[in-house]
């Protein structure tokens, strides 16, 4: 039996291409917005508190798949650490939308979201 060689590393080391579109709606800078996703952290606290992550489309973005395009992408930074009760429980994430690119470990953003509140998703 030999070890066939599949061309991506199925373990996680290397990082998936993500499609580069940056073309972010210019009406909503600087924009009161309340935007629904899921929670992506980059750093998480005991109790389940953040000060950083990503809003992201749909669960598991940026993780097992290649991240979705820049513009899809919300990059949230906060001076306090603010509750996630669940990292796979959609939410809703308020505060003024600004258009600025971030690069990070996970993927590249068009958005940034300076927020005011983080609420339970509720259709």
């Amino acid at each position: 039996m030999q070890a066939v060689e599949l061309g991506f590393d199925h373990f996680g080391t290397e990082q998936f291409p993500q499609i580069m579109s940056f073309a972010a709606v210019e009406a909503l800078d600087g924009q009161r917005v309340r935007l629904g996703g899921y929670i992506l952290p980059f750093d998480y606290f005991s109790g389940g508190r953040v000060t950083r992550f990503l809003l992201v489309p749909y669960v598991g973005a940026c993780i097992h798949v290649p991240p979705p395009p820049p513009n899809q992408l919300v990059y949230v930074e906060t001076s306090e650490p603010v509750q996630v009760d669940g990292l796979w429980d959609p939410v809703f994430a308020e505060g003024v939308l600004r258009i600025q690119r971030q690069d990070t470990d996970l993927a590249s953003v068009a958005y940034t979201l300076e927020l005011d509140s983080i609420t339970p998703y509720r259709p």
